[in-house]
């Protein structure tokens, strides 16, 4: 708090002043933390989407397509399978080997969430490696 003395009496008088001076200071460490915290809270998805540019991967031998219809019906390669007998048909395709990957073809018109029940019932029948397909379009604009 500033003080004037004034010379020609014993009144003191308060100047009335704001000293912004500390007020400056917590604002810029308050920014500065800011601008080094800001890039850490940030996540990077990459997502296949259905249609895509980017090159294709290379493809197993035989590899195993699990088809989704529009109509939620399930299909591994050409053969119609029940949700119920999804992770025993898988087993017989694979002889077991749960570390193959599963290669999970899907109707553009299939929503999210019966994608996520066939996925869940893949986790649950011990197949994590799951690759989405999608359409290659390698060099169109």
């Amino acid at each position: 708090m500033g003080m004037h003395m004034n010379e020609g009496g014993d009144d003191l008088q308060e100047a009335h002043d704001i000293n912004v001076t500390p007020f400056i200071d917590v604002m810029l460490v308050l920014l500065i933390i800011f601008m080094v915290a800001a890039p850490l809270a940030t996540v990077d998805v990459k997502i296949d989407l259905p249609a895509s540019t980017a090159q294709p991967t290379p493809r197993p031998d035989q590899p195993i397509y699990l088809s989704i219809k529009k109509d939620h019906s399930l299909y591994i390669g050409n053969d119609r399978v029940e949700p119920d007998l999804l992770g025993s048909t898988l087993d017989q395709q694979t002889k077991g080997d749960k570390e193959e990957t599963i290669f999970v073809r899907g109707d553009e018109d299939v929503d999210y969430g019966q994608l996520m029940e066939v996925m869940d019932l893949l986790r649950s029948a011990g197949y994590l490696k799951i690759g989405l397909v999608g359409l290659e379009t390698v060099g169109k604009p």
